[in-house]
C-alpha cells in the first residue's frame, strides 16, 4: 500500500505541471532547461545521500542512448510546455496521452512486436477519441488556438514514445540513474539551443516567478521521478498502468476547477474514449 500512495501522489504532482508552467513568464525552452537542470541537482543529491555509485563501464556503453534520450527528453518538455500555452490543460494532457497509441504503432517496426487484431482495435478507438477531442476542444477564441496546442500536444507525445522506446536498449541501469543521467543530457542539449533561440543573457526572475520554478524543478522533477521509480519497481505492471490514469484526471480537474477552463460534453467522451483505449492497450501488452 505505501508503494500504491507514493505512485499516486507521483501523478498528482506530474498531474499540476501545467498550472506552474502558466505562471512561469519564461519560454518554454527556458523553463524546460530550468527543469532539467535542478531535477538533476536533486536526483545527484539523493544518489551522493544514498551512496549509490553509477558504473563508469555501463554508462558508456550506453552513452549514445542516453544523450539522445536525453534530448529527445529535453525537447518533449517544450513541446508540452507550449501546448499549455495554446489550448486548454485538459486538450494538452489528453494529446499528450496518446503516446501509448505511437507506441503500439511504432512497435512492430522497432521492438519487433506482433500487433495483435485487439490492439489495432484500441488503436482505432484511441484515434476515434483524439478525433472527438480536436473536433469540439472548443472554437478558438480569446488567447487559445487548440488546434496548435493539440498539435503540440500530440508532437510530446511522439517525443515521449520515442523516449519510451529508446529505453527499451539501455541496459545495465534503473530506471532511477537513466532518468538522471537523461536530465543531464537533456540539461546539455537544451543549453545550446536556448542560447541560439533566446540569447545568452540570464533571464530575470521576480520573487513570485522563482517560487513557482524552484517547485517545479524540486517538486514536479526531482521529487517526482525519484516518487515514481522508487514505487513502480515495486509495483505490478497492470496496477501502475492503472493508477498512472491519476495524472490526466489530476490535470483535468485542475483545468476545470482552478483554471476555470472549460471542458465540453464532447471533450470528456473523447477523453473517455482515448484513455480507455490506452488502458486497455497497455493490459494486452502486460498479458503478452
Amino acid at each position: 500500500m505505501q508503494y500504491k500512495i507514493m505512485f499516486i501522489l507521483a501523478m498528482v504532482i506530474f498531474g499540476t505541471i501545467g498550472l506552474f508552467v502558466r505562471h512561469i513568464p519564461l519560454p518554454s525552452s527556458e523553463i524546460a532547461l530550468i527543469r532539467g537542470i535542478i531535477g538533476s541537482l536533486f536526483l545527484l543529491a539523493i544518489m551522493v545521500y544514498s551512496r549509490r555509485r553509477l558504473s563508469g563501464e555501463v554508462v558508456r556503453k550506453n552513452l549514445l542512448l542516453l544523450i539522445i534520450s536525453g534530448g529527445v527528453l529535453g525537447f518533449n518538455w517544450i513541446l508540452l510546455f507550449q501546448s499549455y500555452r495554446y489550448t486548454t490543460l485538459s486538450n494538452a494532457v489528453l494529446s499528450y496521452y496518446f503516446a501509448p497509441v505511437f507506441v503500439m504503432i511504432l512497435s512492430p517496426f522497432i521492438l519487433k512486436e506482433k500487433l495483435s487484431f485487439k490492439k489495432m482495435f484500441c488503436i482505432a478507438g484511441a484515434m476515434a477519441g483524439m478525433l472527438i477531442i480536436m473536433g469540439n476542444g472548443g472554437n478558438n477564441s480569446g488567447q487559445y488556438h487548440h488546434a496548435a496546442g493539440i498539435a503540440l500536444g500530440l508532437s510530446a507525445a511522439g517525443c515521449y514514445a520515442a523516449l519510451m522506446l529508446l529505453n527499451k536498449f539501455i541496459r545495465g541501469l534503473d530506471g532511477l540513474e537513466t532518468t538522471l543521467i537523461q536530465l543531464i543530457s537533456a540539461s546539455c542539449v537544451l543549453l545550446p539551443y536556448v542560447i541560439l533561440t533566446e540569447g545568452a543573457a540570464i533571464p530575470v526572475i521576480s520573487g513570485e516567478s522563482a517560487v513557482w520554478i524552484l517547485t517545479m524543478g524540486i517538486v514536479h522533477t526531482g521529487l517526482g521521478f525519484y516518487l515514481f521509480f522508487t514505487s513502480i519497481q515495486k509495483m505490478k505492471g497492470q496496477t501502475a498502468a492503472a493508477l498512472s490514469y491519476t495524472d490526466p484526471i489530476t490535470a483535468m480537474a485542475v483545468s476545470g476547477l482552478m483554471l476555470q477552463e472549460s471542458i465540453l460534453i464532447q471533450q470528456m467522451l473523447g477523453g473517455a474514449l482515448l484513455l480507455g483505449a490506452t488502458f486497455i492497450s497497455e493490459r494486452l501488452s502486460e498479458s503478452d
